[in-house]
């Protein structure tokens, strides 16, 4: 079925969603002229467009191709036009830029000598005995500092600088004092990145969870237990012979929260009960379980190792891309989807030498 061309009021000048198309156009081609010849064969035989508009014959049989080479020369120089105004804007950012660099370096040039006045005027020379030469900027400094009262009394002077000086010197004395009176943190890293809570429970970490173990009395089943969690609170309490709750091992709001659906608990032996609450965000340590309960140490969490075989397919391809990336941007080379389309576009290159590419972009 034939398409009738018709007039469209869209602007597809720099419409860039054919760019995938027309690169795979071009890569099967290999060719300028087979890449005009695929579409002007699409219009051949699809289109009515090599017939002309409507009204366009006027009695003579080539009349509508005419306006058809008429209407793609016009097109034609259309984008050649945009080619050409656009490479001048580029020349003329490019020269405005030249200027502004070229500028900037007279400035630093004339500003080079006063910079070097300023410096010389800082230097303080050695006097013939050895010392220090500072008569000539501070000998006025010097005579306002000691100066005689009335009574003949001399009355020594400090500049607010000196003052400051003195100041800060104390602060730092100060200052090493107080850390030489802190004990150093020489405990190892915690155990399964975790702690203990006397008379409670223990608790282990990863990124993903907690694991909580909560002692219980030998032969104790599920229905002598009460554990209620929620997203930000955790309850847990034995129940006595008459099925009332005994005072709650723990009945305290979570550090931070937990995924519910994903938390579950389970009896171990008969003796301990072991919580597993899934963390919400699964990129951050806990120092607690719960609040008011002593806290670890975060800077002395040991991470677990994982490995890529411990994915699956999916998520490991996933990972192995992302890794490559990393290490690609970090050696400024291109990653792996940039080498894909920067291959397409060399491998089109070689395949027309007589075409300029120093414009071209890849995106």
């Amino acid at each position: 079925r034939n398409i009738t061309m018709a007039p469209t009021t869209t602007n597809y000048l720099d419409d860039d969603r054919f760019d995938g198309l027309y690169l795979n156009i071009a890569n099967q081609t290999q060719g300028i002229e087979p890449l005009l010849d695929t579409v002007f064969s699409f219009l051949r035989r699809k289109s009515d467009f090599f017939a002309g508009p409507t009204g366009s014959s006027n009695g003579k049989d080539d009349a509508g191709t005419e306006a058809a080479i008429a209407k793609v020369n016009e097109v034609l120089k259309k984008h050649a036009d945009i080619y050409l105004r656009d490479k001048r804007r580029k020349e003329e950012v490019e020269l405005e830029k030249k200027k502004k660099k070229e500028k900037q370096l007279r400035r630093n040039e004339e500003e080079a000598p006063k910079k070097k006045a300023v410096q010389e005027e800082d230097v303080i020379e050695l006097g013939e005995d050895g010392g220090f030469d500072i008569s000539n900027n501070r000998s006025s400094t010097e005579n306002d500092k000691n100066a005689k009262s009335s009574d003949g009394t001399t009355v020594t002077r400090q500049s607010a600088g000196e003052s400051s000086s003195v100041k800060s010197t104390a602060d730092e004395a100060g200052g090493e004092q107080d850390n030489a009176e802190e004990v150093e943190d020489d405990s190892p890293p915690p155990l399964g990145n975790g702690g203990t809570v006397p008379g409670k429970y223990t608790w282990t970490q990863t990124l993903a969870e907690l694991s909580v173990t909560i002692p219980l009395p030998p032969n104790t089943r599920a229905k002598d237990l009460k554990v209620v969690m929620s997203k930000k609170h955790l309850k847990v309490s034995l129940k006595n012979n008459d099925n009332h709750e005994n005072a709650p091992q723990i009945d305290a709001p979570l550090t931070k929260p937990i995924i519910l659906d994903d938390s579950f608990w389970t009896i171990e032996d008969s003796s301990r009960l072991v919580l597993t609450l899934q963390k919400s965000n699964q990129m951050e340590w806990w120092d607690a379980v719960c609040e008011g309960d002593p806290t670890i140490n975060l800077q002395k969490i040991v991470p677990e190792n994982s490995n890529l075989s411990d994915l699956d397919g999916e998520t490991r391809q996933t990972v192995e891309k992302m890794m490559y990336d990393q290490r690609q941007k970090a050696l400024g080379l291109p990653t792996a989807e940039e080498q894909k389309k920067f291959d397409i576009l060399e491998k089109f290159k070689a395949a027309h030498p007589e075409m300029d590419f120093s414009n071209a972009k890849i995106s």
